[in-house]
Order: C-alpha cells, then structure tokens, then sequence
C-alpha cells in the first residue's frame, strides 16, 4: 500500500514538473527577441496569417512562430493583415507587430516629384519627364505620340489622326506630380491622363454642357488649348473662348499667332508675314477652322473656359504693350485697327 501511495505522489510530482517546464517554455517562446536592426520583410497578397507568422520568425523578428499563431488566435487577430514591405526590429511586442500589419504601415517607397506647366506643349512635357526619371526624351515622346497600351486613351476617346503632330498633345494635364520611382514611362503617362479625367470630373456636368455646345472633348481640348497660349490675365480666358466661338460660328479664320509658334522649334516674340504663310493644318492664318487638335496641355482654368465662354460681339483682340499682358477687344476690324494703334502708343 505503502508502495502505491509512493508511486501516485511520485507521478503526481513529474505531471505537475512537466506542466510548469511546458509553461515556462510556452512563455519564454513568445517573449519579445534580443534587440536588433530593424528587418525588412514583403507579405505577399493572399498571405495567411500562419505563413506571416513563420515568415516573422524566418526573419528572426519573433522566437516561435507557433506561438505567434496561438496568440493571434487567443487575441481573434490576423484577418486583416495587409500585404505590402515592411520594416519590424527584433524585440518588437506581438501587439506592436499586429497593430503595424493592421494599419498596413509599410515602408514608404522612393518618388520623383515633377511639375508640369500650364501651356507646356508634348515636346517641352517630354523633355521635363526625361530630366525628372534620368531618360531620353525620345522615350516618352514615342508613348505620347502612339498612346499604344494605354487605358486612359479609350476612355477619353483620343483620336488617332495622322495629321496629329502628338497624339496626346492637350491630354497630359499640367500638374504637380508624385509618383513612385520605379514607375515605368507607360504609367507616368497613364498617371497624367488618369488628373486630366479626375480634373474634368470636378466640373460639375462637364459632359453635357459639352454636349449642348455641340462639341467633342477633343475639340474642348483644342480652344482650351489656344485660350493657354493666348491669355495670360485668368479673367480674359472665357471672352477669349468667346472670340474663338465667334470667329468660328461665323466661319472666320481662327489667325491666332499660337498655332503658328506651336510649327516652330523655338518661340519667336515677333510673327513676321513669311511665318504666317507656313504650310500646316495648324496654321490658323492659312485654314478655316480648329486646328487638328490641341497645341498644349491647358490648365483647368482654361477648360473651364472653353466650356463657359464669355458670350460678347467681339471678333478681335491685341495683347497690350503696356506690360499688363491683357488685351484689347473689338467687335469690328476697324475697332481692331485702333485698338492696335493705341496698344502700340502704350
């Protein structure tokens, strides 16, 4: 009996030694690791929360990722990881490391800021985006001139016309931009199409007041485009649009000096008779009518412009030589011919 008893207490005494060993393992497993140098680490899309967990202990950023798995359980976490690269120290916390993949705190890529210039032309724009992402301009100028590949180009119905001198020109909007670095010239271009659908889209009911002048967008594009060249003082954009309207409602030529200096390879400060007899479709002075499309990447003030013209009887106008950049406008060519005289008085 004696003996029994013995053997009882004697298992009693092992169960409850191994009992407080696998405690005492289990708890020194899921204390945080020595302190280290932060590890960078990728969670893949379509990763679970067992392989996150193994993937955290690969990288030695916790000791046991069975204990990981435990706890993630226990604690009813893991479900909302978000896939991304990030940077964990070994002697993170199990909630610290939870809390990071919950709010999906990634590491923050490289960018390349860039600005593009209201009035820029497709030139001017791929020579900005070369010096910005170390390429030739070449690179991006044959995207702008193709437009191949791109989502955006269907969306906004660019025409492919061979009379087109940049099949994007007026397309890229000019803008700030911060885009990530290893972003490939497709997607720069993308990007820059995709601002000029979200800054259409902030005026509200664009589409049909498009509609109700009878236009398409390539051609809104195209006046809006003219109005950048031509205006600098924001308040003359919509009488401008409204001189352009008019000259072509009448079936006037356009004669607007910005199509003649958009033939050019560097801008002049002063036509000269022989310019303005040059041979293109964008010569206003030579065609009636729009040219056949934008001649530069218009501002939203411009379009806005274009879309809600000022309505006047005006058909001419003169940039005053006063150093305000306005100009003066005339219903008549005669008013025309004085305005020019008084302008060249100032």
């Amino acid at each position: 009996m004696k003996a029994a008893i013995r053997t009882v207490l004697i298992i009693i005494l092992l169960l409850a030694a191994l009992g407080g060993g696998g405690a005492w393992y289990v708890w020194n497993g899921m204390q945080p690791v020595e302190p280290g140098q932060p590890v960078t680490f990728t969670i893949e899309k379509g990763m679970g929360s067992s392989e996150i967990a193994d993937l955290l202990e690969e990288n030695g950023i916790i000791r046991k990722g069975l204990f990981f798995k435990g706890y993630l359980k226990w604690v009813k976490e893991g479900s909302s990881f978000k896939a991304g690269t990030y940077t964990a120290a070994p002697g993170d916390t199990y909630d610290a490391l939870i809390a990071r993949l919950n709010a999906g705190d990634v590491v923050k890529k490289a960018t390349v800021v860039f600005t593009i210039p209201e009035g820029y032309t497709a030139r001017q724009i791929a020579d900005k985006l070369a010096a910005a992402w170390n390429q030739k301009p070449e690179v991006f100028l044959k995207i702008i001139d193709s437009g191949a590949g791109l989502e955006a180009v269907s969306r906004l119905g660019i025409p492919e016309d061979s009379q087109l001198r940049h099949r994007l020109e007026g397309y890229l909007f000019p803008e700030t931009y911060e885009l990530v670095k290893e972003s490939t010239p497709e997607q720069v271009v993308e990007a820059m199409l995709e601002q000029l659908e979200k800054k259409l889209d902030s005026v509200g009911g664009w589409q049909a007041k498009l509609k109700e002048r009878g236009l398409s967008l390539h051609e809104l594009l195209t006046v809006a485009s003219l109005v950048e060249r031509e205006v600098v003082v924001d308040r003359e954009r919509p009488i401008v649009a409204g001189v352009i309207y008019n000259r072509l409602d009448k079936g006037q030529k356009l004669e607007i000096d910005a199509t003649v200096q958009y033939l050019l390879d560097k801008q002049k400060e002063r036509l000269y008779e022989k310019d303005l007899k040059v041979d293109s479709p964008y010569n206003t002075y030579k065609n009636e009518g729009l040219p056949p499309g934008p001649i530069s990447s218009p501002g939203l003030a411009s379009i806005k412009a274009a879309l809600e013209p000022e309505a006047s009887d005006y058909y001419f106008y003169v940039t005053k030589k006063d150093g305000s950049q306005g100009h003066l406008f005339g219903k008549t060519y005669k008013e025309h011919l004085a305005n020019i005289k008084k302008s060249e008085q100032n």
